[in-house]
């Protein structure tokens, strides 16, 4: 009888062991979609500007400079609008957030020929956007 006791309570640990795990990755997940938003906001502003950090001769995967800073600003706002979502807990924020990082990701694998670094940085930021969101998105966001 007092093992059954032992087992259930032991379960039950072990339950609030997973959630306040799945909680850290949720706020992980919420803190760099915020970060990468803010980036890719920063990068479309920078390259809408003509800013001397692009250089010139730089290939594209398709159009110009101008086109993608308009794609890196349009992905930075749903970006940042994720992370806000995730944070305010919606169920709907946890498969808008898992979206916005793809899509981000196939963006930032494009951005790869004009900055190879800071494209895979942002890249592997999404990845672990992805990982953490579908792994641990699900019980503990609607818990939040």
């Amino acid at each position: 009888m007092a093992t059954q006791s032992y087992g259930a309570r032991a379960a039950a640990d072990a339950g609030d062991d997973a959630d306040v795990r799945g909680a850290g990755w949720l706020a992980f997940a919420g803190i760099l979609l915020g970060i990468a938003g803010t980036w890719s906001v920063i990068d479309g502003i920078l390259a809408l500007a003509n800013s001397k950090v692009y250089g010139v001769y730089h290939s594209y995967v398709f159009s110009d400079l101008r086109t993608w800073g308009w794609i890196a600003l349009f992905l930075g706002i749903a970006l940042l609008l994720a992370a806000f979502a995730i944070f305010a807990g919606s169920q709907f924020a946890r498969w808008f957030g898992i979206i916005a990082a793809s899509v981000n990701a196939i963006g930032q694998l494009a951005w790869i020929p004009v900055y190879p670094w800071w494209g895979l940085m942002l890249f592997a930021i999404d990845i672990a956007v992805i990982y953490g969101l579908a792994v641990y998105g699900g019980q503990n966001l609607r818990d939040a």
